[in-house]
C-alpha cells in the first residue's frame, strides 16, 4: 500500500518520515519549488505561508491521515520536522 492509499478510516498509521514527506510535497506544490529545497528543519514561517494555505495543508492533511488535526497547531510545532513527530506520535 502506499502513502496516498489509505483512506480516512485511519487504518494505516503514518511515520513521521512519510508524514514529513507529504507535507514537504504539499508545500512544493504551494510554492511551485522542487520538494529538494525544502528544508524540514526550517519553520513554516520562512516559507511565506498564509493562514489560508496553513488552513488548507492542515485540512488535506486530516484527509490523508484519517484524523482531526487543529489547525492552529502548526504554531506550536513550527518546524516540518517537529510538527511531522508531534502528528506521528498521536
Amino acid at each position: 500500500m502506499t502513502a496516498d492509499q489509505s483512506g480516512p478510516s485511519g487504518d494505516a498509521t503514518k511515520s513521521a518520515e512519510e508524514i514529513q514527506d507529504w507535507i514537504i510535497d504539499y508545500l512544493a506544490k504551494e510554492l511551485d519549488a522542487k520538494p529538494s529545497s525544502i528544508d524540514p528543519s526550517a519553520t513554516f514561517d520562512s516559507f511565506a505561508l498564509d493562514s489560508a494555505t496553513a488552513i488548507g495543508m492542515t485540512g488535506d492533511l486530516e484527509n490523508w491521515l484519517g484524523k482531526r488535526i487543529d489547525p492552529t497547531i502548526v504554531y506550536d510545532y513550527p518546524t516540518i520536522e517537529e510538527f511531522s513527530n508531534y502528528l506521528a506520535g498521536q
